[in-house]
């Protein structure tokens, strides 16, 4: 006999049985209290302290590089100590004037209902695709949003912002939909 006729005719375990095994049921509980994925958009208007972070992230860097190869020098030590102060520092400023936008990944069937609910106009259609995405982003954009945004407001940010910027936060919105934190891992 064949493993795959031992595994097609081979009956399933009780169902009992299955509940009562420790392990499984450890497994379930982890599995049914995932979180769905979460993705944050950092919005600084203040160039100059993205730039003073960057700087410092930077300096951070080199100065981390030459201590390892002098691991015994306690002035490259004071130097990685301040640059690393001034990494923090620079942080907090620049944490201090963002603005964070919080979206998570929508149920699987709460998604797809969604983007059937806006299907492609004929000519978007022509071109390929399977929904609006100009009736879709907002809507899309309100449902993933943590923070509670409304309709309305993110029409008004598709609407308003440069090109650039409402394509990343459409795109965070949806991008967040397609994260996987899985792997098939070893067997």
């Amino acid at each position: 006999m064949t493993a795959t006729k031992t595994a097609a005719t081979k009956p399933a375990p009780p169902a009992a049985a299955v509940a009562a095994d420790s392990h499984w049921a450890a497994t379930q509980e982890r599995l049914r209290n995932r979180v769905r994925a979460i993705a944050k958009l950092v919005i600084c208007d203040d160039v100059d302290l993205r730039k003073d972070l960057d700087v410092a992230q930077y300096a951070l860097r080199r100065i981390n590089a030459e201590a390892a190869d002098r691991p015994d020098d306690q002035t490259v030590k004071d130097a990685v100590a301040k640059a690393e102060a001034d990494v923090e520092q620079a942080q907090a400023a620049f944490d201090a004037a963002s603005t964070v936008l919080t979206f998570q990944a929508l149920p699987r069937l709460k998604f797809e209902a969604l983007k059937k609910a806006h299907p492609a106009t004929e000519e978007q259609a022509e071109d390929g695709h399977d929904f609006n995405v100009e009736s879709l982003g907002p809507e899309l954009i309100a449902a993933a949003s943590v923070d509670g945004m409304p309709i309305e407001a993110a029409r008004e940010y598709l609407d308003t912002w440069s090109e650039a910027e409402a394509a990343l936060l459409f795109n965070t919105a949806w991008d967040v939909q397609q994260t996987t934190r899985m792997d098939l891992g070893k067997g």
